[in-house]
């Protein structure tokens, strides 16, 4: 398994010049913004199987809608995050490195199985821990598979054409 260096992420607004003693309090920071996405999650009913189950079968464009408007706003905060010049917490400069678009057999199988499992469970990755804090214990399955999947891609990351 291929280890990631902080600097790695330089251009993400991380960094490794921070205080040591600050970053307990952004954890906390952290935390509760966690706490508050699941809580907006859960009230918003993205969570829920049934309406992923919809959005998969083409019944409801209310998932649909909720996935476009998050794009729409992320594009238009890094847009204004561009052009207003808004720097990290770490006083440092934020950035979007571009990215290159894959192609091929790799990328298509890994789409499926995503998809696939989101279907399948009901659940993409990131609501699975509001989901358990719902009280839907089954999904502790989910999240294990999912740490499992993360770790396995981890492992094999370098033998993947990146």
């Amino acid at each position: 398994m291929t280890t990631t260096s902080i600097s790695e992420y330089e251009g993400c607004g991380a960094s490794n010049s921070e205080p040591q003693a600050a970053r307990p309090a952004f954890l906390v920071v952290y935390l509760l913004l966690g706490i508050a996405f699941g809580f907006v999650l859960s009230r918003s009913e993205v969570i829920s199987w049934f309406r992923i189950q919809e959005m998969f079968r083409f019944q409801s464009f209310r998932m649909y809608g909720i996935i476009g408007s998050a794009v729409v706003t992320a594009a238009i905060s890094l847009a204004l995050i561009k052009r207003s010049g808004i720097k990290s917490v770490a006083g440092e400069p934020i950035s979007v490195p571009a990215k290159e678009l894959g192609t091929g057999i790799l990328y298509a199988a890994g789409g499926t199985i995503f998809g696939l499992g989101w279907a399948l469970t009901g659940a993409c990755p990131g609501p699975l821990v509001a989901l358990i804090g719902n009280g839907v214990s089954v999904m502790i399955a989910s999240l294990i598979s999912a740490l499992f999947g993360t770790w396995v891609y981890g492992w094999m990351r370098p033998k993947f054409p990146h």
